[in-house]
């Protein structure tokens, strides 16, 4: 499949990326170079995105316990699987359960969840926000972080104050698993992280617009 325009910037910045990366982590589990990140409030019907991502991306769909919750997943996995792409779910592993998701993204609060869960999941990839240093937390059981904000940011990121490109790149290479980027990245800055130890992009408006047709 090819693209045009925001999109292949998007794509071929996040493929150089985690071929430089490695594209394997730690649990050697294939990491998607583009994470969609899903919004109730922004995406409304995030389904119409996934069917036009690139193959071997991922969406990480995030339901925040609304009611039509496992409907929506269901869409979602129905629109991943033709478009031969990942689907994490965030934080509920009942629902990641019900829908046949590929993996669990895990807020920040719940990183100590990950050991627990690979071990009963050993198949599924398990992220997990981080907002700032690890500073001596247990990483154990993750295949990748998700940090943000890594410019300044709108959604529920808009409040937080961004890391900026040197901050983020510190805490990356002091991570013992990969690290996406996340928040405010652009096709106009994502070439950026070329300079950092990112293993792919990640996002919310940016890909659904480039990917929106």
């Amino acid at each position: 499949m090819s693209f045009s325009g925001d999109a292949d910037i998007l794509w071929g910045t996040a493929l150089a990326l985690a071929r430089r990366a490695g594209g394997v982590s730690p649990r050697g589990h294939a990491l998607p170079p583009l994470l969609f990140f899903t919004d109730p409030d922004r995406t409304l019907e995030p389904w119409q995105i996934a069917q036009n991502l690139p193959q071997g991306s991922a969406v990480v769909y995030r339901a925040f316990s609304r009611t039509d919750a496992k409907e929506t997943g269901l869409k979602l996995r129905a629109a991943c699987d033709r478009a031969k792409i990942g689907l994490l779910v965030g934080k509920d592993d009942a629902l990641a359960t019900a829908i046949g998701a590929d993996g669990l993204h895990l807020p920040e609060m719940d990183m100590a969840r990950a050991d627990a869960l690979s071990q009963t999941y050993p198949h599924w990839l398990l992220t997990c926000a981080l907002h700032g240093p690890l500073t001596g937390r247990g990483a154990t059981g993750l295949d990748a972080f998700v940090v943000s904000p890594v410019f300044p940011a709108g959604g529920a990121s808009a409040a937080k104050a961004d890391l900026g490109l040197e901050a983020f790149s510190r805490i990356i290479a002091a991570l013992p698993c990969p690290a996406y980027g996340l928040g405010g990245i652009q096709p106009a800055n994502a070439a950026q992280l070329l300079e950092t130890r990112a293993c792919g992009i990640a996002g919310v408006e940016a890909i659904m617009r480039a990917f929106g047709r």
